[in-house]
């Protein structure tokens, strides 16, 4: 068999489960922009991973959930061993994998990435990226669908001009904040 180069065909999904492609600094401008897991140049800005090692490096897999020894002690309460709000659907995202391939997976997360672009690029008022960035992880699709209709509905409603960032982010994020609030989704970094 043939050795792939060490980067991933997907780096917007890390090898431990992460949502790479809704991450905060996977929509940073400038030298800080990460370029997801295994993504280009990234071997020069992130120090070495032993998740990756393993994964990618020895065993030329795409993401952990391709291991038979899936789940291993590294991924050991992965999901909750860190207050960055992507861990918790990390394994999640890892069993959804094995359950039905990787492409699979993918599909149902550029249906996310995409609404989290529209958010960044029609609500953002200069706060709001890594909230959405979280709830674009955490939300179920079709919430985050509806959430920018009745927003997008409300503002024609009240006339509210379509470059009123402020007044546009403010809505939408309270219809995302009832609806997490109603399902016990917690949107916040977890105090360690």
């Amino acid at each position: 068999m043939q050795r792939r180069s060490v980067v991933k065909i997907y780096p917007t999904i890390a090898c431990c489960g992460i949502d790479c492609g809704l991450c905060p600094t996977y929509y940073t401008k400038g030298p800080s922009k990460c370029p997801g897991c295994c993504g280009p140049d990234f071997f020069n800005k992130h120090p070495s991973c032993s998740i990756i090692t393993c994964c990618v490096k020895n065993n030329n897999f795409e993401t952990c959930a391709e291991c038979s020894d899936f789940p291993c002690s590294k991924l050991k309460n992965w999901d909750v061993a860190d207050s960055f709000v992507s861990h918790r659907v990390s394994l999640y995202n890892l069993n959804l994998i094995r359950e039905t391939s990787i492409e699979e997976f993918i599909k149902q997360q550029a249906k996310r990435i995409k609404i989290l672009v529209k958010m960044l690029d029609e609500f953002n008022e200069g706060r709001s990226k890594s909230f959405y960035c979280i709830t674009s992880a955490l939300l179920p699709i079709a919430h985050l669908e509806t959430s920018i209709d009745k927003t997008n509905a409300q503002l024609q409603d009240e006339h509210i001009e379509f470059n009123d960032l402020k007044t546009k982010s403010r809505i939408l994020r309270n219809f995302l904040n009832d609806y997490a609030s109603k399902n016990n989704i917690e949107l916040k970094l977890r105090k360690k």
